[in-house]
């Protein structure tokens, strides 16, 4: 549910049917908080080693957009219900055992988020949609210790993470569950910081790097060509991966904060604070080094699971029945590439931990080879069906029958006299060629392994 009503906040319904009286702004509407928004924002504190302050107040930031019906959001300016901590990152994502930096987390504020504006509905006018008004945000405020694009993004990864494991977001970006506003400053090596622009709602980890990557450039030329930066808020445009500008950047100042007059304040007890840190489940540091141990993968391997952002699906994919190599397998290199072709993150490729581990099932009982469970996964992202029923549709179940498997064998042998002598004359490699050849005509439909038996005992 909401901040402050009982709607719901399911992503991808139809337009203003997520709307309570109160996110509407109807006169006389009152906000009662959601004790479970409280409750995860401080559960994400605590997993951020943060403050939590014992005493917190919603402000009343004021201001006028065509989507914020209120005309103001409440928000937490001075009174902040978490306050500092800190993430530690691998400066070398690809050796998480190497050098560490530690990532300052200025304070958590809790806010409510406004509606959307639509401008592709019609000609001549905007449309408002306000499901999201009034749907929770918990807005964590970094400090100023990212030197690089790369960092921001390790930033990002590791945040997003936390907040999956403790449970108070799904991390995905694609649905605005989390997004980034990029704060980037440039100065020379000694200076103090230089103005800074603010990127808003960027949506994805690769969009996050590419616009610190376009503003530390643009800022730079234009310092470098004598002239100032803005202080202001900036668009990112994804097709043409550049960065427009907004609004300038107003001061809290400009905003009118006050106290909300209609929310008392949140003061929580040490004791369930003390009961929401014994509810967190295991770091993701722990985590990541048991499964590694219950995996078996070398270092290697669980660098490049944790660079492709694979760890969740992997452990759903075992979970579901798949060895952790299999699983690691197909989600880094059938999976992965599709992902890389369609420009999403894994875990939006389209299929499922429990699909992925089904497909594995087919294989290690025999029902399908490697090469035809990729035809398996194009049926199944093409909505066909389960993967037993697309390779019922689709014919690909492997040729068990020996008559047939024989004729094929002994047809190939026919037809390469050459190779067969070879391997008659000890050069086992060679059958290599006949192999090649049985499963081209029998389209791949053959176990290579029992081929290989035919093809040897023919020629022994």
């Amino acid at each position: 549910a909401k901040l402050f009503s009982g709607a719901s906040t399911e992503f991808g319904a139809e337009p203003n049917t997520h709307v309570s009286l109160v996110d509407a702004a109807m006169p006389g509407m009152l906000p009662v908080p959601n004790a479970e928004c409280i409750r995860q924002a401080v559960r994400t504190g605590l997993a951020l080693d943060a403050k939590i302050n014992r005493w917190s107040r919603f402000d009343r930031k004021n201001y006028f957009y065509a989507d914020l019906p209120q005309g103001y959001q409440i928000s937490q300016l001075y009174h902040p219900l978490v306050g500092e901590g800190a993430i530690e990152i691998s400066l070398d994502e690809k050796n998480p055992d190497g050098e560490v930096k530690r990532i300052g987390i200025e304070r958590i504020h809790v806010e409510q988020d406004a509606g959307k504006l639509m401008h592709d509905q019609h000609p001549t006018m905007s449309y408002v949609d306000l499901n999201r008004s009034g749907v929770a945000l918990m807005e964590i405020v970094s400090r100023p210790d990212m030197r690089s694009p790369a960092e921001a993004g390790a930033y990002v990864r590791k945040l997003r993470s936390i907040l999956r494991y403790v449970g108070s977001c799904d991390g995905n970006m694609e649905e605005g569950s989390m997004r980034a506003d990029v704060n980037v400053s440039v100065r020379k090596p000694g200076a103090e910081f230089g103005t800074r622009t603010e990127t808003k709602n960027v949506n994805s980890l690769r969009s996050i790097e590419r616009a610190v990557r376009y503003e530390i450039t643009r800022q730079a030329a234009v310092l470098d060509g004598g002239g100032r930066i803005t202080q202001e808020t900036r668009h990112w445009h994804e097709d043409t991966g550049v960065t427009t500008a907004g609004r300038s950047k107003e001061t809290a100042e400009d905003y009118r904060y006050f106290p909300e007059p209609d929310l008392v304040p949140i003061a929580p007890s040490r004791e369930w604070v003390e009961q929401l840190r014994s509810t967190l489940p295991e770091a993701p540091d722990v985590r990541l080094k048991r499964l590694s141990a219950d995996w078996g993968f070398t270092d290697l391997e669980l660098r490049d699971v944790v660079n492709a952002g694979a760890v969740d699906l992997i452990e759903a994919t075992v979970s579901a029945g798949a060895s952790p190599q299999a699983a690691r397998k197909w989600w880094l290199t059938e999976i992965a590439r599709r992902a890389n072709e369609t420009g999403v993150e894994l875990e939006s490729a389209g299929i499922s931990p429990a699909q992925v581990a089904e497909i594995q099932a087919l294989v290690d009982a025999g029902t399908i080879n490697d090469k035809l469970a990729r035809q398996v996964f194009d049926g199944v992202l093409a909505g066909e069906g389960t993967p037993a029923e697309v390779v019922a549709a689709r014919g690909l179940a492997v040729v068990s029958d020996e008559g047939a498997l024989g004729e094929a064998v002994d047809a190939a042998i026919a037809a390469n006299p050459d190779v067969a002598e070879k391997i008659r004359a000890g050069k086992v490699q060679a059958a290599g060629a006949l192999i090649g050849a049985v499963m081209k005509a029998m389209r791949g439909q053959a176990d290579a392994g029992r081929v290989r038996e035919l093809i040897l005992s023919r020629l022994a």
